[in-house]
């Protein structure tokens, strides 16, 4: 089973790839606890997503002790990167999104396959739910039967101001019927509650509202159907090709809405961990510690 890391807009959001903060004394940053919960899980294959101008520095900084462990491929973010026809829009630099990180690895990647951001802590159980799955033979064709494993929404909360979240709709069965954008959620005492697009207005959403942390289980036959999602969006964006973006959650939606595909919700209770303010910073690292006294993790997870 195959890994795929998004990892393109670290060194937008950290100001470097250098500037990755450390976890753990021993130099452990997130993305270590992900890869090293795969291996556990059973995948034997990690795709990194970047940017290519930060490739040597990205397997100096992460990719060079992961790769002891597991084999490694990198995949190349780049805005010209567009399916045939298609025209790169002068002026425009920035890759497309989420969605295009995926159409872009549509080479590197064969088998059943998961994808994370590279600076969020998923967990252990996130990654057995997802081998879980991915490890069934029946999974491909028309629908495919995908997966994404739904998080509560009060394991994913920071104290320290809003986060934007997928909030889910999911059915009796467990399937996802749809996934709302939610731009500014914050914690409350016995709630959370979210911004309307008013500005001004407050709803409540409940602490065990599941939502989507970007962490999806895919068959390969997502990246014809990507194609066909991005050909359509850029058709639909002309006006505005120098900012749209391509975002998976939206095109997974499109295909669900199609019927190329369905997607099963693992709910999982693991506590998401990440850095969306410098002020989450301690608190993360408190919570990884406590895991690794408990004797979840080794104190250097690739330790020989």
């Amino acid at each position: 089973m195959t890994l795929v890391i998004l990892a393109a807009g670290l060194g937008s959001r950290y100001g470097g790839l250098k500037q990755l903060d450390p976890m753990t004394d021993a130099g452990n940053f997130i993305i270590d606890f992900s890869v090293y919960d795969a291996i556990r899980a059973g995948f034997d294959h990690a795709v990194f997503i970047i940017k290519k101008e930060n490739y040597e520095q990205f397997r100096a900084t992460i990719g060079h002790r992961i790769e002891r462990k597991i084999r490694v491929s990198y995949v190349f973010q780049e805005a010209a990167e567009l399916p045939e026809g298609l025209a790169l829009p002068d002026g425009r630099t920035k890759p497309w999104g989420t969605g295009h990180a995926i159409y872009c690895a549509r080479n590197a990647v064969t088998e059943n396959f998961a994808v994370i951001n590279a600076d969020d802590f998923y967990g252990r159980d996130t990654f057995r739910q997802l081998a879980r799955h991915l490890s069934r033979t029946d999974l491909g064709g028309k629908p495919a039967h995908h997966c994404m494993v739904g998080f509560l929404l009060g394991n994913t909360l920071t104290e320290n101001g809003t986060v934007s979240r997928g909030v889910c709709d999911v059915d009796a069965q467990g399937m996802l019927m749809q996934v709302t954008e939610r731009t500014k959620i914050e914690k409350r005492a016995e709630c959370a509650a979210y911004l309307e697009e008013d500005g001004t207005t407050w709803r409540p959403l409940p602490f065990d509202t599941i939502v989507s942390m970007n962490c999806w289980g895919f068959t390969p036959d997502i990246f014809a159907d990507l194609e066909t999602e991005f050909r359509k969006f850029y058709a639909e964006n002309t006006a505005n090709l120098l900012k749209a973006e391509f975002y998976l959650p939206f095109a997974v939606q499109a295909q669900k809405d199609r019927g190329l595909c369905d997607i099963r919700v693992y709910p999982t209770e693991a506590v998401w961990q990440g850095v969306t303010y410098a002020e989450d910073k301690p608190r993360v690292k408190a919570a990884i510690r406590a895991l690794t006294d408990a004797g979840e993790y080794p104190a250097d997870l690739w330790a020989d």
